[in-house]
């Protein structure tokens, strides 16, 4: 199976900045999965993806709130971990920025952050990774 993009999302609510990543990445001429609701909150329903995860060349992950998934994600698989943070949230996460600052801070190996709600960037850089994996 050719290499391919898979883009994962926390919650229902952070599906339009990933479905934004996905479409870019698509219309970049790559295949892309995508995986949706599968949080922290829920982390029992990432494990039923794993493989999927696992076998794409870049996985993107977009999570707001605390932005948490990403490091999860990172520490789960050998690839690639484009993470996203989003505006989604409420109480203290300042339009994005607790989940912004959470995954900078991180400690998983492997994994960039974009900025806030940067879908489009994060299937660009996506698409340039997959194209390395894919020979080209």
């Amino acid at each position: 199976r050719p290499a391919y993009i898979a883009v994962v999302c926390a919650g229902t609510s952070d599906l339009p900045v990933a479905e934004e990543a996905a479409i870019t990445a698509d219309i970049m001429g790559n295949s892309v999965v995508r995986v949706a609701d599968v949080g922290v909150a829920g982390v029992h329903r990432l494990f039923g993806k794993l493989e999927t995860l696992q076998k794409a060349s870049v996985v993107i992950v977009v999570a707001g709130m605390e932005g948490a998934l990403p490091s999860v994600v990172a520490g789960l698989v050998s690839r690639p971990v484009i993470a996203v943070p989003t505006s989604v949230g409420y109480g203290a996460n300042f339009a994005g920025l607790a989940a912004l600052l959470g995954m900078l801070n991180s400690c998983a190996s492997g994994m960039t952050v974009v900025n806030i709600d940067n879908g489009f960037g994060a299937g660009y850089a996506a698409s340039q990774i997959n194209a390395l994996a894919a020979g080209g």
